[in-house]
């Protein structure tokens, strides 16, 4: 750290400045190849004012072992977990084959690039996640009738089609959309794909178990009442970054995207190892990552940014934003 901080502190004056830290940026956010990527200057300033703790415009020591321990460290040697989203057989060829969707991507496609990931990265944790539904769940539309659906319902019980929307009464109302019975517990459909790669050390997460409520994303249910052991877990294993990909792209590993970014972990989605529903929708779920400072990435690339070889600037810049609204707290 002392020789990191005096290597940068250019002008000898015991503290760094914002063109030093800027030169900080430069050897820290660059690829594996050592191209660097570049960092608006407004972020620059952003990150540098989240470790000038007392104002001043200058980084002193002190401030610069908290930057060190608690960013730095990390960008260099983040803690990577890795979560396989929902790559069973009703979505790739049972009763919810995405395929028959309109984007009509197959899904089969995503196992061979995920399990060439498994065999040649070594992330710090590996899960996956099951669509687990018991045969009664609130997201069939063979179940539509079992449950009073709310006067503002856009649909009726007779009009409803699969894939629609519709509006169930409760205390609060909730939307739910309609798909084909698909994922019941203990099914052939609800195993995952033969083909796919499973580590023994990997942990299982079942998710849409209740049900009254629908679950997309990995980490809680669609209105938050339960989250499933995934936090837990990743606290468990300190983990700072998150790949995410599967089935179904603007579905479940898009809700699960967007929550990873909202609990401030860096976020990485793997495009070529996730396929979706909805054309339109896939685009608004890279969307919405990208500009909650996640990242979307081909697999090819994920080894080098496990090993902290390829350090992307998005990342370092979520990473700063979440100390700052944690030291706001």
């Amino acid at each position: 750290m002392d020789a990191c901080f005096t290597a940068f502190d250019k002008n000898g004056d015991g503290k760094l400045d914002l063109e030093e830290f800027k030169l900080i940026c430069r050897a820290l956010f660059r690829n594996d190849k050592g191209k660097i990527y570049s960092l608006q200057e407004n972020k620059v300033r952003e990150i540098f004012n989240v470790f000038d703790k007392n104002n001043d415009n200058f980084i002193d020591r002190e401030e610069f072992t908290f930057c060190w321990n608690h960013w730095i460290k990390i960008i260099v040697r983040p803690i990577s977990a890795f979560l396989i989203v929902d790559v069973q057989n009703d979505f790739i060829s049972g009763t919810l084959n995405i395929s028959n969707c309109s984007a009509q991507q197959n899904g089969a496609e995503v196992i061979e690039p995920i399990n060439r990931l498994l065999d040649t990265v070594n992330f710090d944790a590996v899960f996956y996640s099951l669509d687990w539904h018991p045969s009664d769940h609130i997201s069939f539309i063979d179940n539509l009738h079992m449950r009073e659906l709310d006067p503002s319902s856009p649909l009726t019980v007779e009009t409803a089609n699969t894939y629609d929307t519709v509006i169930f009464s409760g205390p609060t109302p909730m939307k739910q959309r309609l798909w084909p019975r698909h994922c019941v517990q203990d099914t052939w459909g609800s195993e995952l794909h033969q083909d796919l790669k499973i580590l023994e050390k990997a942990i299982k997460v079942y998710k849409g178990t209740n049900p009254e409520v629908d679950s997309y994303s990995v980490f809680w249910d669609n209105k938050k009442l339960t989250d499933t052991t995934l936090c837990g877990q990743l606290r468990l294993k300190n983990a700072t970054d998150i790949y995410i990909c599967g089935l179904a792209y603007d579905v479940c590993v898009g809700a699960t995207a967007v929550d990873a970014l909202a609990i401030g972990y860096r976020t990485i989605l793997l495009d070529d190892c996730s396929r979706g529903v909805d054309l339109l929708d896939i685009e608004k779920t890279k969307t919405t990552v990208i500009k909650n400072n996640g990242v979307i990435v081909n697999s090819n690339h994920v080894k080098a940014m496990v090993e902290g070889r390829d350090r992307r600037p998005e990342l370092g810049y979520k990473l700063a934003m979440e100390l700052k609204s944690n030291s706001s707290h």
